[in-house]
């Protein structure tokens, strides 16, 4: 009894070896696939990363075009004094209060409207696609043209019916609002592909329920849609939000920050401090502090949507 017992627990411990080192094999296979995607994100991501923190307290070398002396945090209460930068946060949380939800709403509200059934929605949804393939340069340049007080077809268009002709990038107000209608002509579609890859995955036994109750169109979508898709919004606004709080090529193409400094976002800031100014050093500092206050934000959005994942 004792001898089968010994060797019983022998198999056991030789089982549970083989397991370990199988368990072992298996993880080591995973992190050889996964090593040169995270070799090319160190080289592509980190080490930018880490170059401006470090920049970022020091004096600038250009002869190096590296870090020189050490300063400690004099670069930060430099910026943090500068009151341009806090201007310029200032620009990029309005266009962010305005565009982001404009276009979630845009975009979900037209991703309805192309699934239902009608003709030609086919060749809508394709025509959707376009402005996400318009380098954001082009499109700046492009709404330049439409935009335009003396020639553009915007202008033109509301002088037809009694409006105008409107100052898009002479007035500070409109010079915003123009750069919010070009981001959200450019970034609807993205949100609206969202929406309906969403919109199709619902459950449409939920729908005929609906409908056999004698729900009408708006009920449906207030009582059923909405709620069904709430984590799909939270997901996609916190999707666009990292997109957004980028913004600086279509403001560099379209105002380059005018008139004065009304859509002087802080990317185009920081751009113009190191680039223009050539005070790398204190804007490697303002990039830093942007980061930081991304991921925070970022952080609270996310805490958000798995809160309300949760609830619906």
């Amino acid at each position: 009894m004792n001898m089968h017992a010994t060797v019983s627990a022998a198999r056991g411990q030789s089982k549970k070896r083989q397991v370990r080192w199988e368990s072992f094999f298996d993880l080591l296979t995973r992190w050889s696939f996964l090593m040169p995607t995270i070799l090319v994100l160190t080289v592509t991501l980190a080490y930018p990363i880490f170059y401006t923190i470090e920049i970022s307290f020091a004096e600038f070398d250009m002869s190096s075009f590296g870090a020189g002396e050490w300063v400690g945090w004099s670069n930060y209460r430099e910026v943090i004094g500068d009151y341009r930068f806090w201007e310029s946060l200032k620009v990029t949380l309005v266009y962010l209060a305005i565009a982001l939800p404009l276009q979630i709403t845009l975009g979900f509200a037209i991703a309805f409207l192309i699934n239902a059934e009608w003709w030609g929605r086919g060749i809508t949804r394709a025509l959707f696609i376009i402005p996400m393939v318009v380098a954001p340069v082009v499109a700046g340049g492009m709404w330049r043209m439409i935009l335009d007080p003396l020639w553009g077809l915007m202008n033109y268009a509301l002088q037809s019916i009694g409006i105008g002709p409107l100052d898009w990038f002479g007035d500070p107000d409109l010079a915003m609002a123009a750069i919010i209608i070009i981001d959200t002509w450019r970034w609807t579609p993205f949100i609206v592909l969202i929406a309906t890859a969403a919109l199709l995955a619902l459950p449409k036994d939920i729908f005929d329920a609906a409908k056999i109750d004698g729900a009408g169109c708006w009920s449906t979508l207030w009582s059923v849609a909405l709620p069904l898709l709430v984590p799909i919004i939270t997901a996609t606004f916190v999707i666009r939000w990292l997109g957004a709080v980028k913004m600086f090529d279509i403001v560099l193409a379209a105002t380059y920050g005018g008139p004065g400094k009304a859509t002087n976002v802080v990317n185009l800031f920081i751009y113009e401090e190191a680039f223009r100014s050539l005070r790398f050093a204190e804007s490697s500092a303002m990039a830093v502090i942007v980061l930081v206050l991304t991921m925070v934000l970022t952080g609270i959005f996310l805490r958000g949507s798995r809160k309300l994942e949760e609830r619906f």
